[in-house]
């Protein structure tokens, strides 16, 4: 059941990807997150109260709330990267090297968890890295000359630098994530450990928000903006409670490397609604992602 739960947290996750890209074009990426992170909440917690999970609360543990605190700090973190190069560089480029989170956590896993790691698993990680890598080379650049060429270059340099660090940075929080999750859900029902750290999700983003003045862009939002974000926010939503449910029932380093796999439907739709480009290097980057992310979960 743990792997089905796994693979429909993948598929999700892809979907959200273009879903916030489309949502994000015109507005402040962190505004975005706190707006989107509402609809994840109301989703989050209207499934508590459909199963009635919510009475457990008083015998949740100290440590787990301490640990499900955390992982919501991790989460925000994660988020608030991950839209922000988005915003700045290509959908198909930035999810690979969020992706690789499967690695820090599968690392994590082992050093904190006691979670045995194979040869196998090392040459997984090892195809991760390689096509995680092919999939993010630029392209070669048009032959200008002159000063032209000197002002292009040097902008798409700076403009590459700042999604690569906020990718970066996602993929670090999102692997602290994995670990704090399954240590602070490990008593705790799956779909109310994630409406309880969307709680921290939330504040923490709308104190960004507020900390930069970007509330008053909300009235400049469009309908077409609205649409994308909400619809993001409920296939966040459906990811989450997925993947937790998932840990909750499996390992760690297996559960986070099905989940990753998420990029072969960002990949396809990023190809289908927003006309990115794969071109043949990115395949073959593609294809090492996924083989190294099956051989991780099949040995």
């Amino acid at each position: 059941m743990w792997i089905i739960l796994a693979f429909g947290s993948a598929f999700f996750a892809g979907v959200t990807a273009v879903l916030a890209k489309l949502g994000i074009k015109d507005m402040d990426s962190h505004l975005a997150t706190a707006l989107r992170t509402i609809v994840v909440l109301v989703f989050a917690w209207m499934m508590v109260f459909i199963k009635g999970t919510q009475t457990t609360m008083p015998d949740i543990s100290g440590e787990s709330y301490l640990f499900l605190g955390l992982s919501g700090l991790a989460t925000g973190g994660s988020w608030l990267c991950y839209f922000h190069a988005l915003q700045l560089g290509d959908v198909n480029k930035v999810v690979p090297i969020d992706k690789s989170s499967t690695i820090l956590t599968m690392l994590s896993a082992f050093l904190i968890l006691g979670e045995p790691i194979t040869v196998y698993m090392v040459l997984g990680m090892c195809a991760i890295v390689i096509g995680t890598g092919l999939m993010i080379q630029k392209k070669a650049a048009p032959k200008v000359s002159g000063q032209t060429k000197e002002r292009d270059s040097g902008a798409l340099e700076k403009r590459d630098y700042r999604w690569l660090i906020y990718a970066v940075l996602s993929a670090v929080f999102a692997s602290m994530t994995s670990i704090l999750g399954k240590i602070g859900i490990e008593n705790v029902d799956s779909t109310l450990g994630t409406a309880l750290r969307t709680i921290v999700v939330l504040i923490m983003a709308w104190l960004i928000v507020f900390m930069t003045h970007k509330q008053k862009e909300i009235r400049k939002i469009d309908g077409k903006s609205w649409i994308f974000l909400i619809l993001s926010g409920i296939t966040t939503g459906l990811s989450w409670l997925c993947y937790y449910r998932a840990l909750q029932t499996g390992q760690a380093s297996l559960v986070a490397p099905i989940d990753k796999l998420s990029i072969l439907f960002t990949v396809a739709f990023s190809w289908l609604f927003l006309k990115e480009k794969l071109t043949w290097k990115s395949a073959a980057g593609l294809v090492l992602i996924v083989a190294g992310t099956l051989l991780l979960l099949v040995f």
